[in-house]
């Protein structure tokens, strides 16, 4: 039995109180299917600047009633100190997932995306200490690692921050090492790279490349590529994100905590192998993607050019194992893909 299961045994043998942030995310709805099916007590805290009721609404259809019973949804912003002593009352652990997403939005944006990223992650500290929350677990990201020219990103490497969506990343990190060191709150960053699933929105400005890219093509819209195709990523399945939270806010492993961890499958696909991969997909139930070519165009504005993650610190500390590759996560939510994008 993997630490996995065993510790999803021990939630439901001795349920713990919960407060996910960004509960109606992408993310943040994942988390929360996977405590309540695990008959876990939560509360749900979002502003839905970004965050979907129809998220929820399929969590409820999943989890069914008596499950759905035990969350309670909080409409408030984590930018407002009161809004987050509130809702970390009477809380156990903490799953940070609230934040103001996307490189180019804070390119666009960096007061907004300090706003919500730095001053609501402080907001958010400060409440878990004065109201004595034992964890919590954070998402930071990989955009940290910056100009890191290290084509395996490890954490204890570091580079120059690309943009003010990275700074905010790394600002969190460093504030839950201060929160550590003078509060003894406990705390675990876990750094996303690119997560895909089921409820990530394909519609916006900044959406994410793979819902984005399943809409285009199956609209026979155009399919838009930065630089020559050859940037390359760390994809990672919801459901390998998913066990990382909860491996992180459940360790007992003391020298597992306060640090912050590569969240990613340590796999490496370029934006070009991501498109065939797609269209092979999809091309099997639209004619009109066998034949489509994507258009190239310049590279984007805070952009890194190859992300890969190296996992050993996560496995060895945490005892993370990822249950899904790129291509096992797409064969498992193209269900969702087909019958909710296209």
């Amino acid at each position: 039995m993997s630490r996995y299961e065993e510790i999803r045994q021990e939630l439901k043998t001795n349920p713990k109180r919960w407060l996910v942030t960004g509960v109606a995310g992408f993310i943040g709805s994942g988390l929360l299917q996977e405590l309540l099916i695990l008959g876990q007590q939560v509360n749900g805290l979002d502003n839905f600047s970004t965050g979907k009721q129809e998220n929820l609404d399929d969590v409820r259809a999943t989890v069914g009633e008596e499950r759905w019973n035990q969350f309670r949804l909080i409409r408030g912003d984590i930018r407002e100190q009161t809004v987050c002593r509130s809702a970390c009352n009477n809380i156990d652990v903490i799953l940070h997932q609230a934040a103001l997403g996307s490189v180019p939005r804070s390119v666009e944006d960096p007061v907004a995306c300090n706003d919500n990223n730095v001053t609501g992650t402080l907001n958010l500290f400060n409440a878990a200490k004065d109201m004595q929350v034992s964890r919590i677990v954070y998402a930071t990201s990989s955009a940290v690692y910056g100009d890191c020219t290290d084509q395996l990103k490890n954490e204890g490497n570091s580079g120059r921050p690309l943009s003010p969506y990275a700074v905010s990343k790394k600002v969190n990190e460093l504030y839950a090492d201060v929160f550590s060191q003078l509060y003894g709150l406990e705390s675990i960053g876990l750094r996303y790279f690119n997560v895909f699933g089921p409820r990530q929105d394909p519609n916006g400005a900044y959406a994410a490349v793979i819902p984005l890219w399943i809409s285009a093509l199956s609209k026979n819209l155009p399919v838009y590529i930065n630089g020559t195709g050859e940037i390359s990523r760390d994809f990672c399945y919801i459901d390998n994100i998913i066990q990382i939270n909860l491996l992180a806010a459940t360790t007992s492993n003391r020298r597992a905590l306060n640090q912050v961890y590569n969240a990613a499958l340590n796999r490496r696909t370029s934006l070009n192998q991501l498109y065939k991969k797609l269209k092979k997909r999809l091309g099997l139930h639209f004619n009109h993607v066998i034949n489509k070519r994507p258009i190239y165009r310049d590279f984007r504005k805070g952009d890194i050019m190859h992300s890969q993650a190296d996992i050993r610190k996560a496995k060895n500390l945490l005892g993370y194992v990822p249950t899904h590759t790129i291509d096992t996560g797409l064969d498992s939510a193209l269900g969702w893909y087909l019958s909710n994008m296209c």
